[in-house]
């Protein structure tokens, strides 16, 4: 009986060795998948995907060259035919004489015999990986839009000598001109006298930044006036909503102020600051309130605030892991953030909170687009984003804690010092706006921001206060006021 127990033990033992190694034969020899990417062929200059070059893409790329910016990325890309990043010229020239035969080969052979360099047939394909972002190539041709525009000094940028990095610049001020003057133009007669004048004061700060040499921040502002003119409308917007940049403005100017300055060093008492604060909340939001005094920001006893919360929370699970890695490569990779994301000053000199607004506005959008319209769905994922988990378990220090998803993967918007911190309240208050009320919103801010002041009340306190509450002011009127209609 144990002979025949050890001849079953030894017979299994071989088989399963047997089967190991017939798997791990197969396993190495045989042609199988064992990356885990996924890539798509794209053909460039065919933009209908019936594989061919043909009128209608002909047509299409007219389209393009016309308003680049109105058609989605991964269309405008298949206009890069040269692969330089720009939509240019050559780009044109290339696909135009491609269309007229349809045939790379017979195209190629016209153009050699004549002496002149032309691409490869398969220079026109490429495998584009899930995992790449495609963004509009920067546009590089003269657009008829450049006539009519209110920037005039677009004529110029294009045609100024420059090389390297300023180059550069020239070549994106241009084309984020370009983008403004093509997104005002269809909504110019349809804005309202509000609209009109913000636009003719943010256009005449651009002329002055041009007439400077201010590239940098030109360049910026344009991107924020483009952002205005294809996500923002005020008709419909509430008034409470509308007066929420002028105590930001106000705020700021206080941070500026003699006053806080001497604050800062003693000779005035914070009393006195928060005297200023009551006087702009009554003059620029109708609010009568002590933000020295106010009550607990959430009463625990009140049901709505866990109903709240259970749907917040139901937004913020609807974050995939798809959402995440299209939210990190546009951060990553996106031109405009990247730009937008630079902006930064030494330590402690952006009291203004001046680096940290517009590219929170482009994370937003892009969120927006993520969630297909769905604000609640985009301040989810933001949320979820940039918050520092565990941060309620008081027994980890902080400095061991795991860094959130924006912290370890992407440029946050604004200084290194203010971490995530302004991003999650631009969003969070931004959010409670959609949830609750703009104006209960501001109102659970300033109680929220206030608290921590009284806890550890300094000069540095209530500096943080005020910067807090510009940013929770920010997020107020640009998730309320970016419409996801306008968005492409």
């Amino acid at each position: 009986m144990a002979g025949m127990m050890k001849n079953i033990y030894r017979t299994a033992t071989y088989s399963l060795l047997f089967i190991a190694g017939a798997l791990a034969v197969g396993y190495y020899t045989l042609p199988v998948n064992r990356v885990n990417m996924r890539s798509r062929l794209v053909m460039l200059g065919d933009f209908d995907g019936n594989n061919k070059w043909d009128a209608a893409d002909a047509e299409k790329l007219s389209a393009i060259a016309a308003d680049p910016f109105s058609l989605p990325a991964g269309t405008v890309y298949r206009a890069d035919a040269n692969r330089n990043g720009l939509l240019d010229e050559e780009d044109l020239y290339f696909l135009r004489e491609l269309y007229k035969t349809g045939d790379p080969y017979r195209a190629r052979d016209y153009f050699t015999a004549k002496g002149v360099v032309f691409p490869y047939p398969r220079d026109f394909f490429r495998y584009v990986p899930d995992t790449e972002y495609l963004q509009h190539p920067v546009l590089a041709i003269e657009h008829p839009a450049e006539a009519a525009s209110p920037l005039e000094f677009l004529g110029a940028a294009r045609a100024k000598a420059a090389f390297g990095y300023r180059s550069e610049l020239l070549r994106e001020i241009y084309s984020e001109g370009i983008r403004f003057s093509l997104a005002y133009a269809r909504r110019a007669s349809g804005l309202q006298p509000k609209e009109k004048e913000y636009a003719a004061l943010k256009t005449a700060r651009c002329a002055a930044l041009w007439r400077a040499g201010g590239y940098h921040e030109l360049l910026l502002e344009l991107m924020a006036l483009t952002e205005d003119a294809e996500t923002l409308t005020v008709t419909g917007q509430p008034a409470f909503v509308a007066q929420s940049l002028y105590l930001r403005d106000h705020l700021r100017g206080l941070l500026e102020s003699k006053l806080y300055k001497e604050y800062q060093a003693g000779r005035a008492p914070a009393e006195a600051v928060f005297a200023e604060l009551r006087k702009y909340l009554r003059e620029d939001m109708n609010i009568e309130a002590d933000p020295a005094n106010l009550e607990p920001p959430r009463d625990f006893l009140e049901l709505k605030n866990y109903a709240d919360r259970a749907r917040w929370q139901y937004y913020k699970s609807t974050s995939s892991r798809k959402d995440f890695r299209k939210l990190l490569l546009f951060a990553q990779y996106d031109r405009r953030y990247l730009r937008a994301a630079a902006r930064t000053t030494r330590r402690l000199e952006d009291a203004p909170l001046e680096n940290h607004n517009l590219p929170m506005v482009l994370l937003f959008r892009q969120a927006l687009a993520i969630k297909e319209g769905n604000k609640l769905a985009a301040v989810g994922l933001i949320d979820e984003a940039v918050r520092v988990p565990f941060t309620w378990v008081k027994a980890i220090p902080r400095d061991k804690l795991p860094a959130s998803v924006a912290l370890e993967n992407f440029l946050l918007p604004g200084n290194k010092e203010d971490g995530s911190d302004k991003s999650r309240h631009w969003n969070v208050f931004g959010g409670i706006s959609l949830y609750k009320s703009p104006e209960e919103s501001l109102r659970l801010a300033l109680a929220r921001e206030v608290k921590d002041f009284r806890d550890h009340p300094s000069p540095q306190a209530m500096t943080e206060f005020i910067r807090d509450t510009m940013a929770n002011l920010n997020g107020i009127y640009y998730v309320v006021s970016i419409n996801p209609l306008l968005i492409k």
